[in-house]
């Protein structure tokens, strides 16, 4: 028996839930996940922070446009928040100072930020080195957000059940084929899925699902980031430290769960797979706390990898296939899925329901899949 729904999702990641949630006012809506629970992949292994200092002026724009969802969620997602104020640091050494000022004049249109001398620095982050071996100056942003991934997931998934949207995990994508002005979908288990609209939001896998369906692929690249945890210094106030980021792309790290965590900022090629760390990585996680910060990684409590998928300019594809009749594209989004989701469900929604165009400061077309067509293949 077929089920049948106005507009099939594929992928139960933070991109098709909340897009799910959008849409179901709408329309049916179902949303097939892989796994046996959302989240698995990216969306729950993220970094978890709401911050300007991720992409570029596209990028920053969704994030600005996502602020207001985040301080004020809507009634389904209930009374526990889905950030908490965390400060975001992003320091600098000596010769790093040309590059700090280029990335504050970036930023300085979408947050309020703070200049930091060294004693600021020292202050705010006790952790990090400062002086002729570290930080000489740093921008901050007191108005970061640490977002709590799974109450993010479980209010869209809320979100949508409440407004009609089917959830459907476990239902890995065998086949896809259009059949009488509909996407039939085939799961490995043999359940068939039908609707006029299929929305790829396959993460790491959306070219995969685009090849399935005969589309044209847009050519993203899945890059393995890994995070590690470990203990931090006996006496450190950790409700109080911020994120904190080195200006180019060497390190960052935070509070997590009464110890820290850190991550190298590594982009290691992958295919779409359930990724797990390097050994490599992992060590280049602990020397670089330890070239940066007073920290001595003493032993690693936990260790874990995602994929963070990019399209060759490394802004979302979002929109309409080109050379598909409704196959909507929802991949690419990078790091910045969890802090731009809300504003990339709106613009699904305009874009599949109809509706105003929801973030004046980015034009469709910037996000538009076909951009890639003049691209090989």
């Amino acid at each position: 028996m077929t089920q049948t729904d106005d507009i099939l999702v594929i992928g139960g990641g933070v991109a098709g839930l909340s897009a799910a949630a959008a849409l179901a006012a709408s329309a049916k809506v179902r949303v097939l996940e892989a796994e046996e629970q959302i989240g698995v992949h990216s969306s729950g292994r993220s970094a978890t922070m709401f911050h300007y200092a991720l992409g570029d002026a596209l990028i920053r724009a969704l994030t600005l446009a996502s602020r207001a969802f985040f301080d004020q969620p809507p009634e389904a997602f209930g009374d526990t928040p889905i950030g908490r104020r965390m400060a975001v640091l992003v320091h600098a050494r000596e010769d790093e100072l040309v590059a700090l000022d280029a990335l504050e004049a970036e930023i300085a249109p979408f947050a309020e930020l703070d200049r930091l001398d060294q004693g600021a620095i020292a202050a705010l982050c006790p952790l990090l080195r400062v002086g002729d071996d570290g930080a000489v100056a740093a921008i901050a942003d007191m108005n970061g957000l640490r977002i709590d991934q799974h109450a993010l997931l479980q209010g869209y998934w809320r979100t949508m059940r409440s407004a009609g949207a089917e959830l459907t995990t476990g239902a890995r994508v065998s086949g896809i084929a259009r059949d009488g002005g509909s996407w039939c979908v085939t799961t490995t288990a043999g359940e068939r899925f039908s609707a006029p609209i299929l929305v790829n939001a396959a993460g790491a896998w959306a070219d995969q699902v685009a090849l399935l369906a005969g589309v044209r692929r847009v050519g993203l690249r899945p890059l393995r980031r890994t995070i590690i945890t470990f203990d931090a210094p006996a006496g450190t106030d950790l409700d109080h430290l911020p994120f904190a980021k080195t200006v180019g792309d060497d390190l960052y790290f935070a509070p997590e769960s009464g110890r820290l965590f850190a991550s190298p900022m590594d982009e290691g090629d992958s295919e779409p797979c359930d990724s797990q760390p390097e050994e490599y990585d992992i060590a280049l996680a602990a020397f670089r706390m330890e070239e940066r910060t007073h920290v001595t990684v003493k032993a690693i409590h936990s260790r874990w990898a995602g994929l963070r998928s990019f399209t060759p300019d490394r802004h979302p594809a979002v929109g309409f296939a080109s050379d598909a009749e409704n196959f909507f594209w929802l991949a690419g989004q990078g790091g910045a899925g969890l802090q731009t989701s809300p504003a990339m469900a709106a613009i699904v929604a305009s874009l599949i329901v109809g509706g105003d165009w929801p973030v004046a400061a980015v034009a469709a077309d910037r996000l538009s899949p076909g951009r890639f067509l003049r691209q090989p293949a």
